[in-house]
């Protein structure tokens, strides 16, 4: 039998989940074997995997699963250097040259066992069968408003944390940009047509932020881009991979410029592929934006794990996007896992 194990999450700040009860539920009349890790952060309890019929294990225990378990979490696991034997479905942001990447891969070579990345789900037509794009977009355009609010205030943008619904996250904003002195700022959203841009422009558009879009028509010059110099913000939502463009050059921070704050939702500091290589690590909730420069400020923000702070929404979100793949898991040898095990095993040589 099919056997998924559903970890806790173990990185700060990380509250989501990418299965549901309702989808545990379906799983298992499905005939496959669910067991979900207690967790003391997940934004949906426990009580409602253990109603649908899973077993329920201790906090962290994946490795002393069985051998045959797929082990199914989100975000990176604790880089202690262990070698991993067993499946694991997870973003491992491993393949397009992070740097990090290159040590998770030995970490599996080592211990024999499988990532398929979440990233790399893919259907047919080369287009991912999940993502939380949308929620990343939102909430990244958020908190780069903050930024910018900030400013305003001679201040630097101050932690960011939970929301119990992007309502709430709404109202806070929207008071914090009617208490300044200022009009609302101009936007930029570069991979508009995207989740996560749509995401960004629909967070700018409800607070009465005026949003010039970009896509691939927009970009496909390669540069420059004086004109994202001339915005407020920046919203940069096109995740790196090679031919990307660059979007704002390091010489953007001593040039004449309208731009004061930059959000990186996409995230790739690392990468040798970034488009903004004005900075050189992902920022923190605590605290949330690099100053790269000074005369005039210019602020980035590169949180790397944006939707959490909506983790309800955002995970069942995700979680209904995904599991019509989770219902295939016991052809892992075709369709989206064997796409995803082909793009392992080609970095793995």
């Amino acid at each position: 039998m099919t056997h998924l194990w559903v970890r806790a999450e173990q990185r700060p700040n990380e509250d989501r989940v990418g299965l549901t009860p309702e989808g545990a539920a379906a799983l298992i009349a499905k005939g496959i074997e669910v067991t979900v890790e207690e967790s003391s952060v997940r934004a949906i309890p426990i009580d409602g995997y253990r109603a649908a019929g899973c077993t329920i294990a201790a906090e962290n225990s994946w490795p002393e699963a069985p051998r045959d378990a797929i082990i199914f979490g989100l975000k990176e696991l604790p880089e202690d250097g262990t070698p991993l034997s067993h499946r694991h479905i997870m973003f491992g942001h491993a393949f397009k040259g992070q740097h990090s990447g290159k040590e998770l891969l030995r970490r599996f070579k080592a211990g024999g066992g499988t990532l398929y990345d979440l990233e790399y789900l893919v259907d047919e037509a080369g287009r991912r069968v999940a993502a939380f794009g949308y929620w990343a977009g939102y909430a990244g355009a958020a908190v780069t408003l903050k930024a910018w609010a900030a400013q305003q205030r001679d201040e630097i943008c101050g932690s960011v944390g939970v929301y119990p619904g992007k309502d709430a996250l709404l109202s806070e904003l929207a008071g914090e940009l009617d208490a300044l002195d200022a009009p609302r700022p101009r936007a930029i959203v570069i991979g508009a047509l995207g989740r996560v841009g749509t995401g960004a422009a629909d967070l700018c558009e409800a607070l009465g932020v005026a949003v010039t879009k970009w896509d691939m028509e927009e970009t496909a010059s390669g540069g420059p881009f004086p004109q994202i110099l001339e915005h407020d913000l920046f919203l940069n939502c096109i995740f790196a991979r090679p031919g990307t463009p660059v979007f704002v050059p390091k010489s953007a921070l001593t040039a004449p410029r309208r731009l004061s704050a930059i959000g990186d939702v996409a995230c790739d500091p690392d990468s040798d592929y970034n488009p903004v290589p004005v900075y050189d690590r992902a920022t923190t909730w605590d605290a949330p934006v690099l100053r790269v420069a000074q005369d005039p400020v210019l602020d980035v923000m590169a949180i790397d794990n944006l939707p959490s702070m909506l983790p309800v929404e955002s995970s069942q979100d995700y979680a209904a996007q995904l599991l019509p793949s989770l219902l295939t898991l016991e052809s892992l040898d075709t369709g989206v896992w064997g796409r995803a095990k082909a793009t392992f095993d080609s970095h793995m040589g």
